[in-house]
């Protein structure tokens, strides 16, 4: 929008370089140009400002297919007024010379004769299209159609537009259509999910047997030095036995030698005690032998009062004494 500076009784306009202004006065062209720069009397001048930059304008319409499917279009089109003039004689361009305002709307029409323009090309090219070449390929040729169709437009060529570039962001069906062809890709992904989890599933319980395999070997290796442990230590028990008892056999052996040695050593001793004993029994007997029977008799009281317990009084009485005056009147 171009800048106006109020003056009693004149305006100053000031343009910008994206501005094609024009000015008329009584039916003539006064002065026109970008970036435009100059005076003039409100009540005689007739302004008009032309935007010369590119502009885009997004568009989001619907079409049905081939299939008779709805299919929602979502593009941009960039587009220039290349002719000025053109387009201030087709369109109101006007501007208040007051506050430098369009009098209407000159670019909501080009934006409503594009967008029907555009949606007319993309409907004849997706009416012929199926579905699910629309989806797949169509993008690239509804640009094609709708860029082909705009640069040719005699209309959009009468008002002074040419259109720059077509981009087509997206060709969308239906949500649960959309849902329904998504059903198989879907599906799909969700097999090659699961089989690799069965794939991972299966490493794991290879894995799983693998090490129980082991496990079992070693349980069985285990089992086995265990069995060879068993019976090494019966073996060593056994041994240990048998020592054992050889051991004891011949100390048992020894101590009956030893014993018998003894015994033989005690009947050999008491042999030659009685044998002593006897001899000199007999020796003493045969001491005894030619000694008289009074001696013999004083002898064993003698002993015998040796061996009798202590006596504190002896009473002789007559008998005693007569009897033993006769043994001995006898002798």
């Amino acid at each position: 929008m171009a800048d106006i500076k109020k003056l009693p009784g004149l305006r100053h306009l000031r343009g910008t370089p994206t501005l094609h202004v024009r000015h008329v006065r009584r039916g003539r062209v006064v002065r026109e140009g970008i970036g435009a720069s100059f005076w003039f009397r409100p009540l005689s001048a007739v302004l008009s400002e032309v935007p010369v930059d590119d502009r885009e304008l997004p568009l989001l319409f619907h079409a049905r297919t081939a299939d008779f499917q709805d299919v929602t279009v979502q593009a941009t089109v960039t587009f220039r007024i290349v002719d000025p003039a053109k387009a201030d004689g087709r369109l109101d361009f006007s501007i208040d010379p007051d506050n430098g305002r369009w009098r209407g709307s000159p670019l909501e029409q080009i934006a409503g004769l594009l967008t029907e323009t555009a949606q007319q090309y993309a409907v004849e090219l997706l009416v012929r299209t199926s579905l699910a070449d629309a989806l797949v390929d169509g993008p690239a040729s509804v640009r094609e159609a709708m860029s082909t169709g705009l640069s040719g437009n005699r209309r959009l060529a009468e008002i002074g537009l040419t259109v720059i570039g077509v981009r087509v962001v997206a060709i969308r069906p239906e949500s649960d259509v959309e849902r329904a062809l998504q059903t198989p890709a879907r599906e799909q992904v969700q097999q090659e999910a699961d089989r690799a989890t069965y794939e991972r599933r299966a490493v794991a319980v290879e894995r799983e047997r693998a090490i129980a395999e082991n496990e079992l070997a070693n349980q069985i290796e285990l089992a086995r030095r265990e069995q060879e442990l068993v019976v090494q230590r019966g073996a060593n028990a056994r041994r240990q036995a048998v020592e054992a008892a050889a051991a004891n056999q011949i100390e048992t052996e020894a101590q009956a030698e030893r014993e018998i040695r003894l015994a033989n050593a005690r009947a050999n001793s008491r042999r030659a005690m009685g044998d002593a004993e006897a001899a000199a029994e007999t020796a003493r007997l045969a001491a005894y032998r030619d000694v008289p029977q009074a001696t013999l008799l004083a002898l064993v009281a003698k002993d015998v009062a040796g061996n009798l317990p202590e006596i504190g009084t002896i009473v002789v009485t007559p008998e005693l004494v007569s009897g033993l005056l006769a043994k001995l009147a006898r002798q």
